[in-house]
């Protein structure tokens, strides 16, 4: 399996590459442009689809709660809501995936009591998140289906 990011990338600023025009390239290069930069954030968006097993999960719970919103007849407010929430929940997965990248890089394979709190706090608010919109979905879809099953 390919993968979005190398393993070793290169060093973060090329002197040669600089001094000769004045910028980045390669992986480094800022992005100068609007298609770039949406590159660069569906590589993003994918690293955290492929990579990521909760990502992926959210992603297929949120598909689902909306499915049934737009059965259910939900109003575009409430699905406006759903949406949000379920939103919410992938943006903060992805920025768990950053912050356990990033304190992988910084520390490596060595232990500190402080990555262990970075890492621990991103999940935490991914559960905080997931749990509210769980609790959101319930208390929009919840009396619309039993009006709809008969109970």
């Amino acid at each position: 399996m390919t993968t979005l990011f190398p393993a070793n990338p290169a060093p973060l600023v090329n002197e040669t590459r600089l001094r000769g025009r004045g910028r980045r390239t390669g992986p480094w290069r800022v992005a100068g442009d609007l298609p770039l930069s949406l590159r660069y954030a569906a590589q993003g968006l994918a690293h955290g689809f492929l990579t990521q097993r909760n990502f992926r999960i959210h992603v297929l719970v949120g598909v689902f709660t909306f499915g049934l919103g737009l059965w259910l007849q939900l109003s575009p407010d409430r699905l406006a809501v759903l949406v949000l929430t379920v939103t919410a929940v992938l943006v903060l997965e992805l920025l768990n995936t950053a912050i356990e990248s990033v304190v992988d890089l910084a520390i490596g394979r060595r232990f500190h009591p402080l990555a262990r709190i970075a890492k621990d706090c991103a999940a935490a608010a991914v559960l905080v998140a997931a749990v509210a919109s769980l609790l959101i979905a319930l208390l929009l879809l919840l009396p619309p289906l039993l009006v709809v099953l008969g109970l």
